[in-house]
């Protein structure tokens, strides 16, 4: 075993938290080594935000050609060459990976990248094995950060592990079009694939569980989307519990589900699993630490991210919570404004802003209507069909509607925004409830016209009671 070295910090997971925490440690003058056993940059850029929205831009783009004849143009029926639109997603995914690297080893000197596996042999000792076949080494800090985010969670499924079945992040990497996609999963991973599956020209078929899709959004909102991607030609298996998986001698995939009306079999020429992920804490060996975990193995944290251990955090996805990258950088910055700059930040009250990036989008922050009943909140609505913005008109995105709730002092309490540019103008919505705006502000705010954000001076024009 090589000789043990120490650092001022270690943080196991190159993700959204982990890369700028160890610019921020190098750049005070500390000493920090940061661990990562697969690519650089975590899930965002390699499987996740970069790589998904490159490839629902060329659907989107597809879908735009299809359509083109609603604005009075002709064009030729698109072809889709799957592996140039692979080979795009893969030069901005090793744009990215390279960019990070080089600000971890070239912009910040006193970061030392280890390309291996991590695992705690005491409360602040670990353990690291090389990728090379280097003998090894024990690491040790005063301070440790896991990073280590999460993976596709597979259900337990008769036939699924012998099927071929796809995770997400097999799928990006698929060089072929599916002739008919079934997605097991539908919250926002399963959407946003199905419809890009569906431009691309595949055939797809969403199993869920529960009753409807998105269960965390408000009936109208959901119901709303699910119609849009429905009159995509996107078919909804509702209700339905998958049982058994099985591949045939021609290739073909059956997926045996029971649903409201009865044993249904679902053919077709794909798997995608979207039914959730799980934290990748199992092989941390956190019991030699004493670090706990929650029963589904989330790394358990005070409002500071502090673990149980003295010295110990844990950020981004690996804790549990909401799992987006603007949380995870959150996540950083609470850490960095303890350790550095002597300021309390904490999880509490924070807004979970978070956007589906179907097209329309669906843009969310806040309270939901369902929850503000829930706690016997107080306030009132307000609904904004899309098509009545002279933007949406003019530019063929007339799908839609925008949802405000507004407490009893006239400030916001959330929104729900299912539109074009959906994450956009939900945002300013974010920004004037950071603000602590009146409603009014907004309603009578001089904005620039012919624009998307000029929803906002009519979408307050008939609040009702809640």
């Amino acid at each position: 075993m090589a000789e043990s070295k120490r650092f001022d910090a270690i943080i196991i997971g190159s993700g959204q938290a982990g890369n700028p925490l160890a610019y921020a440690l190098a750049d005070a003058g500390r000493c920090v080594a940061l661990i990562e056993q697969r690519h650089l940059g975590g899930s965002c850029i390699n499987y996740g935000c970069s790589p998904t929205k490159t490839l629902l831009t060329a659907a989107h783009r597809v879908h735009a050609i299809r359509t083109a004849a609603e604005l009075g143009l002709q064009a030729a029926p698109p072809v889709v060459d799957m592996p140039a639109v692979m080979a795009r997603k893969d030069a901005l995914v090793q744009q990215h990976r390279e960019g990070i690297r080089k600000n971890l080893t070239q912009e910040h000197p006193g970061i030392t990248v280890l390309h291996g596996h991590a695992a705690f042999v005491g409360p602040r000792r670990l353990m690291f094995t090389p990728q090379q076949g280097v003998e090894a080494q024990t690491l040790t800090a005063p301070l440790i950060f896991i990073n280590t985010g999460t993976r596709p969670a597979w259900p337990d499924i008769e036939g699924l592990p012998d099927a071929g079945a796809l995770t997400n992040e097999d799928l990006l990497d698929l060089p072929e079009l599916p002739e008919h996609l079934i997605i097991l999963g539908g919250s926002y991973i399963g959407l946003e694939f199905g419809q890009m599956y569906r431009r691309f020209g595949s055939r797809v078929t969403i199993v869920e569980t529960d009753a409807h899709i998105l269960d965390r959004e408000d009936p109208d909102v959901r119901t709303a989307l699910q119609e849009l991607l429905a009159g995509e030609g996107i078919e909804f298996v509702l209700g339905a519990q998958a049982r058994r998986v099985a591949r045939g001698s021609d290739g073909g995939l059956t997926v045996t589900v029971e649903a409201r009306g009865g044993t249904r079999r679902l053919r077709g020429s794909h798997l995608l699993i979207a039914t959730g992920r799980r934290p990748n804490t199992d092989t941390l060996n956190l019991t030699a630490a004493g670090i706990g975990t929650d029963e589904r193995g989330y790394i358990r944290v005070d409002d500071r991210l502090r673990t149980g251990v003295r010295g110990v955090y844990a950020l981004g996805d690996v804790k549990g919570g909401p799992q987006f990258t603007h949380i995870s950088y959150d996540d950083y910055r609470i850490v960095r404004d303890q350790l550095l700059h002597g300021r309390t930040r904490t999880t509490r009250q924070r807004p979970v802003p978070y956007v589906v990036f179907t097209e329309p989008q669906l843009g969310r922050v806040g309270l939901s209507e369902t929850e503000a009943r829930k706690q016997g909140v107080a306030y009132r609505v307000g609904n904004l069909l899309v098509h009545h913005i002279g933007r949406a008109r003019e530019t063929n995105q007339p799908a839609g509607f925008i949802k405000v709730l507004v407490g009893a002092d006239d400030r916001l309490l959330g929104a729900a925004v299912l539109s074009a540019q959906g994450g956009e103008i939900m945002s300013m919505l974010q920004i004037a409830m950071t603000g602590r705006l009146k409603y009014q502000q907004l309603q009578d705010m001089v904005l620039a016209h012919p624009s998307w954000a000029e929803a906002l001076n009519n979408v307050f024009a008939r609040l009702q009671a809640g």
